[in-house]
């Protein structure tokens, strides 16, 4: 059985996901070692990958650290500075992937809310042919329920969906419902998943 679907993952496969070195841009790495070791940030983040509002959750987290609440408030107003910049060879596959009917699904742990900014400065963040978000469907990866809902919406048997992820246990998830997988380190061994599977050509990028 063919692939029917391929899968995005959104941070750090069509976009760079790593807030620490916007902050060791704007406020230097020891101001940010500093914050990062006071504050978990990324637990923040999963609150609002998990469906808290976006500007509430930082806004607390802020008022709550007073001594880096400037610099926290970064993760709401400047979030399309942190997650940046787009990975231009992964958007090339999205895009040529559309251009051929293959349907383009996104599953992606993110809140609504940094989505929403997302997609001011990233069009291709709205080309999807389905997007499965964990702060709207208040599920995350790498736990089961959300690969489950993904199957139940979109009908089609596990091995038909093609999903590319960065993070292994993301992908382990997946590999154990059946789905075929790639874990993604480069646009270009991406490329290479989907030439062998006949989905595009071997010189797209």
């Amino acid at each position: 059985m063919g692939i029917e679907a391929v899968i995005f993952d959104i941070g750090n496969v069509l976009i760079r996901w790593q807030p620490e070195l916007y902050y060791d841009a704007v406020i230097g790495e020891d101001r940010r070692r500093a914050m990062f070791e006071a504050v978990d940030l990324h637990a923040m983040n999963e609150r609002i990958d998990a469906g808290e509002d976006f500007r509430t959750t930082v806004e607390d987290c802020a008022a709550a650290n007073p001594a880096f609440a400037s610099e926290i408030m970064h993760w709401h107003d400047n979030w399309v500075q942190l997650a940046a910049p787009a990975i231009d060879g992964s958007v090339t596959l999205l895009r040529a992937l559309r251009e051929r009917d293959v349907p383009v699904f996104f599953l992606s742990n993110i809140g609504e809310g940094p989505l929403r900014q997302g997609q001011e400065i990233y069009p291709f963040l709205a080309e999807y042919d389905r997007a499965y978000i964990s702060g709207a469907m208040k599920a995350i990866k790498p736990f089961e329920d959300i690969y489950r809902m993904v199957e139940d919406d979109c009908g089609l048997a596990p091995e038909t969906l093609l999903f590319a992820d960065d993070r292994a246990d993301n992908i382990a998830t997946a590999a154990a419902r059946g789905w075929q997988t790639h874990l993604f380190t480069t646009p270009e061994g991406w490329a290479a998943c989907l030439a062998a599977h006949g989905l595009l050509p071997e010189d797209i990028l």
